[in-house]
């Protein structure tokens, strides 16, 4: 499922099996819209970004981004810019109420209560998380690596939207599923050390390395939230070409997880 405004812009309906962005199943308020975009949407990057990188900062020609993500904003028919992020695998979250600036800060989760304000985190391989309440008045959203996942930026932006986190819904986007992503004795550790029983999460494979599964460890955190509704969590970053994936290409762009209310 697309927009029709990037429908147009493209000219035809991906097939189901190849969409050009991704629109959550989740259940959401009319008001609240997310997506999650692709390398498929038409775009300015040339290989090995190619065709539509939104990251400014992994090697691409800060040229092509930017006509990526003006051209995002027409196709999406977003009522603002997103508020892009300088993304550090930390746990701070920018409150996008606040005045609005020319700089990205740095912060790895974004929240708001107002309507027309478009969050925004890029990922490849990374969990994308998207947070909205009941009434549809707050939503947020969650760059988790593992060292962001492991130091709590998913709990940091449940306080953040400060709403019961009973009256939460979570939905987890593309990336990198358990079966592509081998992990060494640091980042078992980081979770099992904490927490035993999230050593439920590593599948052994040779000595001291794990399949890793990052969206079962973001559901346990947040179910110890109090979040226990959430949804997502099938994607494969690795596997699936139409992401972005730094584990298996290594020189690569980034794709965009959105959220907004609208007006």
């Amino acid at each position: 499922m697309i927009f029709p405004a990037f429908a147009d812009t493209i000219g035809r309906m991906p097939s189901l099996y190849d969409p050009a962005c991704i629109i959550p199943d989740w259940p959401a308020p009319p008001s609240v819209r997310t997506v999650a975009t692709t390398r498929n949407m038409p775009g300015a990057s040339k290989p090995p970004f190619d065709a539509f990188n939104l990251g400014s900062r992994c090697g691409d020609e800060p040229a092509a981004v930017e006509a990526n993500r003006a051209a995002l904003v027409d196709a999406l028919a977003l009522p603002a810019r997103p508020r892009w992020l300088r993304q550090v695998h930390g746990i701070d979250v920018f409150d996008a109420d606040g005045e609005a600036s020319s700089d990205e800060p740095e912060a790895d989760a974004a929240v708001t209560h107002r309507a027309g304000i478009v969050l925004a985190v890029l990922t490849a391989d990374c969990l994308p998380v998207v947070f909205r309440a009941d009434d549809g008045d707050a939503i947020g959203v969650a760059h988790a690596g593992w060292r962001g996942l492991a130091a709590g930026v998913l709990e940091a932006t449940v306080a953040a939207l400060r709403a019961p986190p009973q009256q939460l819904v979570a939905w987890i986007g593309p990336a990198i599923g358990a079966a592509s992503y081998e992990v060494g004795e640091e980042v078992r550790a980081a979770f099992v050390d904490a927490d035993a029983g999230a050593a439920a999460a590593f599948a052994s494979t040779r000595p001291g390395h794990w399949l890793c599964d990052l969206p079962a460890l973001a559901r346990r955190r947040l179910a110890h939230t109090g979040v226990a509704r959430v949804h997502g969590g099938g994607f494969d970053t690795f596997a699936d070409a139409r992401f972005y994936s730094f584990r298996r290409d290594r020189e690569t762009g980034r794709f965009a997880t959105l959220a907004w209310i609208e007006p």
